[in-house]
């Protein structure tokens, strides 16, 4: 391997450039994608084998390209469906994926050479860090995660209520590293063949085989448990999918909606549910600006339309509706250059005993096509967005928790809110007792986009042992168990309604998790861990370089 490392043909970077395009395209089938709408989850058992052998044989001053290189080809493969939202989104994650990665890889490659025969544990604590603050940021993106590849492996996943997708995460990562770095020194430099190499490390397969054995046993048991759980009452919710075709806008096209929506829902009335759950933005336009500053009369006439059907019903009606209010209090809704003094929430609308209850307002807003805060700091592209139809959102502040006259208690997700565990957890123990998310991902036009989120919101029931009912405009509408099974999944992209039987668990019969408590302890433990580790290998090193000196 050292002889290799000391020459560098043009003929060893373009082996390592194909096995990294091998590597990004056999990763993203493990996931929902073009080959198949439900992924090969399997392959996330061994599918970065070879991308951890590349950053161990190659140099540190390719190691930063090949990060850009692999996160943009791999995002470009697993978010293909982004074209179809607009031709900037196709570029703007990869490019924002391969640029993490660039910071990335270098300290995947220092944690294995700081630590030599124990880089393989400091690479695979490094990798769950970085899957934490990839999506801690402005642009955060959970999309991608190794964890939720495995989102159909059940009796594997139940940990995540202790550990969340960071837990799980490591547990795949973590042998992949280790087959990683003998992958590398039994091509390069003829070393020992895997059995060798695992006799050696002995104690360490021992224990990662004790901690899958002790994951699986905790999994099984876990579902045991909670399929012989009684619930403290069945909510019986019905789901009102009216794939509407998310480019069309415009009076007619909000009235045929409306028209549909409300019909679907009398239908459903026949099966008596205790709720109409609608979707994600299903009512437009704004109740709240239309009511109070009134521009148009057929626009007018069907808000209030829409309000006297929501408060005429004998149950409870959820729909997503954009809220528009005030930007500036001091100033007319009319400015004089004729521009409305006016600013939107992506907002949900309860309504229930004749009147509009409560609502509640997104709080974590889709990354630059719902939200941009450096119009100052980046101007450019802050203009070019807005160049390309890119509209922003308000953001919402408060974790907000329904609760129905019959006493059940819910909050709402809205869209891709549902991916993030610590933003359910707070609605968890804010009271929530079960998680109503409503989305529309009608826009993709493709079912393995509308899998790949379903396949992360199977996590948060897990976490938090809240039943998850979802209604969605065009898929996947469903219903998840406390143990993450997708129940009765509603055909993607058809008209319909559907009704769900939600057990509704009650934390004083119930309690909290201890993902619930503590949410993303695991993901700060490993970025703590990270700092340490580098540092503590620095240190090592540079005392090590300093005895040499003295020698000499």
């Amino acid at each position: 391997m050292h002889s290799l490392k000391k020459r560098r043909s043009l003929r060893t970077v373009c082996s390592e450039v194909f096995i990294l395009v091998v590597t990004a395209f056999v990763y993203s089938m493990a996931f929902p994608g073009f080959i198949t709408n439900g992924g090969f989850g399997f392959i996330a058992f061994f599918a970065l084998i070879p991308l951890f052998a590349v950053i161990r044989n190659t140099t540190w001053k390719l190691v930063p390209a090949y990060g850009f290189f692999f996160g943009f080809v791999f995002y470009l493969l697993f978010n293909y469906w982004l074209k179809t939202f607009h031709p900037l989104a196709i570029l703007i994650v990869p490019i924002i994926k391969g640029g993490e990665m660039v910071l990335l890889f270098p300290l995947l490659k220092a944690g294995e050479r700081l630590f030599k025969k124990y880089g393989y544990l400091v690479q695979a604590v490094i990798w769950v860090a970085y899957t934490y603050v990839s999506q801690d940021w402005f642009a955060g993106y959970p999309y991608g995660t190794l964890g939720y590849a495995v989102y159909e492996y059940l009796p594997l996943i139940q940990i995540a209520s202790l550990v969340g997708v960071w837990g799980i995460t490591f547990l795949l990562v973590l042998p992949q590293t280790f087959l990683g770095a003998w992958l590398c020194d039994r091509l390069c430099s003829d070393g020992d063949d895997l059995i060798t190499t695992l006799r050696v490390n002995l104690l360490a397969v021992i224990a990662y085989g004790v901690l899958l054995l002790a994951t699986l046993i905790f999994g099984f048991v876990s579902i045991q448990h909670w399929n012989a759980q009684e619930p403290d009452t069945i909510w019986k919710v019905a789901t009102i999918q009216h794939n509407a075709d998310t480019w069309e806008g415009g009076y007619t096209t909000y009235k045929r909606n409306f028209n549909n929506l409300r019909k679907m829902s009398l239908e459903a009335m026949v099966a008596e549910p205790d709720m109409i759950l609608w979707s994600e933005t299903a009512f437009v336009p704004s109740v709240a600006w239309h009511e109070k500053y009134p521009s148009d009369e057929a626009t007018s006439a069907l808000v209030e339309e829409f309000v006297s059907f929501g408060k005429s019903l004998p149950i409870p009606l959820l729909s997503g509706n954009p809220e528009g209010v005030l930007d500036d209090p001091l100033k007319p809704a009319l400015l004089e250059d004729g521009s409305w003094n006016r600013k939107d929430y992506n907002t949900v609308t309860f309504f229930e005993g004749g009147k509009v209850k409560n609502s509640y307002r997104k709080q974590h807003l889709v990354p630059f096509t719902e939200h941009f805060p450096y119009e100052k700091e980046l101007p450019w592209l802050y203009h070019l967005l807005l160049a390309n139809d890119y509209n922003w959102w308000e953001t919402g502040y408060e974790s907000v928790v329904f609760e129905t006259d019959e006493g059940v208690k819910f909050s709402t997700p809205i869209c891709f809110e549902d991916v993030f565990g610590a933003l359910n957890a707070r609605f968890v123990r804010n009271g929530a007792q079960v998680i109503v998310n409503m989305t529309n991902d009608g826009w993709s036009k493709a079912i393995s986009a509308e899998m790949q989120h379903l396949g992360m919101a199977v996590f948060r029931s897990i976490e938090n042992r809240r039943t998850t009912v979802r209604g969605t405009n065009s898929g996947m509408t469903c219903l998840i168990d406390v143990t993450g099974k997708i129940i009765d999944p509603m055909e993607p992209f058809k008209t319909g309604w559907h009704i769900y039987d939600v057990p509704v668990y009650m934390t004083e019969s119930h309690g909290q998790t201890f993902y619930t408590k503590y949410d993303d302890w695991f993901a700060f433990l490993s970025i703590y861990l990270s700092v340490f580790l580098l540092a503590l290998g620095v240190f090592r090193g540079l005392l090590t370089f300093v005895r040499l000196r003295k020698k000499d």
